[in-house]
């Protein structure tokens, strides 16, 4: 059982840790596009291949990020949370997922053992966590609220759009969002009871 202040409390990166397994990405133009219903069709293709190639080893996939909410404003990119046993045992799904055109960018031991893989057609990302991991609840009530709630969607679309505004890294991007991101989550913890 997960309590209610592990949801609500986002640790800081560790200063002495270095998340990149090939060094840092190369600067990108951020595109924020509108919505496209084909993302879902890519989500579909995308996890059934994960579930063949894992089998039981993906304990559960779940289609999260901007472009998982119908109406909402995101950059091109399919985001999928994986759960599997035991992130750290990554000879269970690495092998397996770079067959598929995976590649590990990211290892974050001190952040809930989180792994990311990077897709490049279609363009993807594949976090990788543990069971019961708080970051990926946050995901999946981050999702479902902005899918039930257009004003905070429409909010989140302004600052997206601002926030992609001349800018060359993700990290600027998500760094200039990061305060409307903060305040949604404020509003759903409080609904949900865990404040």
């Amino acid at each position: 059982m997960i309590a209610p202040e592990d949801i609500t409390f986002f640790p800081p990166p560790d200063p002495n840790e270095n998340p990149w397994v090939h060094g840092k990405p190369a600067e990108e133009i951020i595109k924020v596009v509108d919505y496209d219903p084909e993302w879902v069709t890519l989500w579909q293709q995308l996890s059934a291949d994960i579930k063949t190639a894992l089998g039981s080893t993906a304990l559960c996939l779940a289609h999260i990020g901007s472009t998982s909410v119908p109406g909402l404003t995101a950059k091109p990119i399919i985001d999928i949370d994986l759960i599997v046993g035991d992130p750290r045992q990554e000879k269970k799904y690495l092998p397996a997922l770079e067959k598929l055109g995976y590649y590990l960018t990211v290892r974050e031991p001190s952040f809930y053992q989180h792994r990311c893989f990077r897709l490049a057609t279609p363009r993807a990302n594949l976090h990788v966590f543990g069971p019961a991991c708080p970051e990926h609840i946050r995901h999946i009530l981050f999702r479902d609220w902005l899918r039930k709630h257009s004003e905070d969607r429409d909010r989140y679309i302004s600052a997206k759009l601002q926030a992609a505004d001349n800018v060359n890294h993700v990290m600027d991007y998500n760094q200039r969002k990061h305060a409307i991101v903060h305040e949604i989550y404020m509003k759903i913890f409080k609904h949900q009871g865990l404040l």
